[in-house]
C-alpha cells in the first residue's frame, strides 16, 4: 500500500537525506519520496503497523505530522537532522 505524511520542519535537502536514510532503516518501507515544496513524504509500506513506525519515527528526530504538536524541542531535533542530512 502506499501513503503520504504531510510534516513540519521540512525545508531542505539536509532534511530530506536524514529523512530517507531513517525512514529507509524500517522494514517493510519502500519507495520513499519527499516532496520538499510541500513538505510531504510519500513510502509504501506491507503493514499498516509499518506505516505508524514512520510517524514515531519522523517525530524522534524532528519532523512531526501536521496533526501532532510542533515543540521547541522538535524544532532543535530537525535543525540537527537537517545538518546530519547535509554532511551525509
Amino acid at each position: 500500500m502506499k501513503t503520504s505524511v504531510i510534516v513540519q520542519n521540512l525545508k531542505c535537502g539536509g532534511c530530506a537525506n536524514t529523512i530517507t536514510n531513517k525512514l529507509s532503516e524500517i522494514k517493510n518501507i519502500s519507495d520513499i519520496h519527499i516532496d520538499i515544496e510541500d513538505s510531504k513524504i510519500s513510502f509504501k509500506y506491507i503493514y499498516e503497523d509499518d506505516a505508524f513506525l514512520v510517524k514515531e519515527k519522523l517525530k524522534s528526530i524532528g519532523y512531526p505530522s501536521i496533526e501532532e504538536d510542533n515543540s521547541l524541542v522538535s524544532k532543535t531535533k530537525s535543525f540537527i537532522s537537517c545538518a546530519t542530512g547535509k554532511f551525509s
